[in-house]
């Protein structure tokens, strides 16, 4: 009996040495430890992206892989609600407003800490995906003018540029130009009426300005491009435009198995201002650096890695 339990003892621990070696006693990604970090398409969230990457991989024992440049909302929230297991991603950075207005189709709200609370009780409720804490900068929509103009003409907040509406061309994206939380509402809501309104690719807008063949543009809060251009963000005075603080989104399912990835994320809350994304955009956008090197380079001077 005891030889036949011996020979039992040596098959069971052999097995179990082959499937831990083979990975799967730990079943596949993400219970693997591996957790992947996805992006939307563009600068900002490129660089967001890397940081949340680096940050887990310096604050945790887990494996991180990087799934960037995803594509829009959409796509990156489905992939998130798959998760790994599913071929989908387990953490990228949103917004407040756009969870609140694009993916919840709710009416947009000004209050910031509002929107925030909204957004992670129905994500929870919903889709159990979770909200930590705000990073800080919010990237909002504004309006833009050259810093001469703005000084000329004592120009603060979009309340003064209505003065002079009637004398500038405006140019914006085609989507700004149609969503009615931007051109036909904030015209509205400011009594602006341009002398004319044009629709273009972001790129455009800033050669446009740049050659007086428009005089404002509409812009995010934190894009680099504006720094490159030496351009004033205008104040929303009447604060029409929803707040859009940028925040991780995680997979609850992972979360519960990995909560130190919350701890490592929130050491960042509150922490990066409008004017420090506007220039970790511009390293990249104006810079040409690689958005992986940004991130690295902002973690090691605020000395979290």
């Amino acid at each position: 009996m005891k030889k036949y339990t011996s020979i039992m003892l040596a098959i069971l621990f052999a097995f179990a040495h082959i499937v831990s070696f083979s990975g799967l006693a730990y079943g596949a990604s993400p219970a693997s430890g591996i957790i992947v970090v996805g992006s939307k398409n563009f600068t900002e969230q490129m660089v967001v992206g890397n940081i949340a990457a680096e940050l887990l991989e310096a604050q945790t024992n887990l494996k991180v892989e990087k799934k960037l440049h995803l594509g829009g909302t959409n796509v990156c929230f489905e992939a998130l609600k798959r998760g790994s297991a599913n071929n989908g991603i387990d953490i990228y950075v949103e917004y407040t407003g756009t969870g609140l207005v694009n993916i919840l189709q709710m009416e947009a709200k000004t209050d910031p800490q509002k929107v925030y609370e909204t957004v992670k009780k129905e994500f929870k409720d919903r889709w159990n995906l979770i909200w930590l804490e705000p990073w800080g900068f919010n990237n909002t929509y504004t309006l833009a003018v050259k810093e001469e103009f703005a000084k000329q003409n004592n120009i603060e907040t979009f309340s003064d540029l209505a003065k002079f509406a009637d004398q500038l061309i405006f140019g914006c994206t085609m989507e700004f130009m149609e969503r009615p939380d931007g051109y036909p509402g904030f015209k509205k809501a400011y009594g602006f009426s341009f002398k004319e309104a044009k629709a273009m690719d972001v790129g455009l807008m800033y050669a446009a300005i740049d050659n007086d063949l428009v005089q404002v543009i509409s812009a995010f809060a934190t894009d680099g491009l504006l720094v490159a251009h030496n351009l004033k963000i205008l104040k929303d005075d009447k604060k029409f435009f929803p707040p859009y603080h940028a925040a991780p989104l995680v997979n609850g399912e992972v979360l519960e198995k990995y909560p130190g990835i919350a701890e490592a994320l929130n050491k960042l809350a509150n922490s990066i201002t409008d004017e420090d994304m506007q220039k970790l955009n511009y390293k990249v956008d104006g810079e040409g650096k690689d958005p992986a090197q940004v991130a690295r380079e902002f973690l090691k001077e605020r000395g979290i890695i």
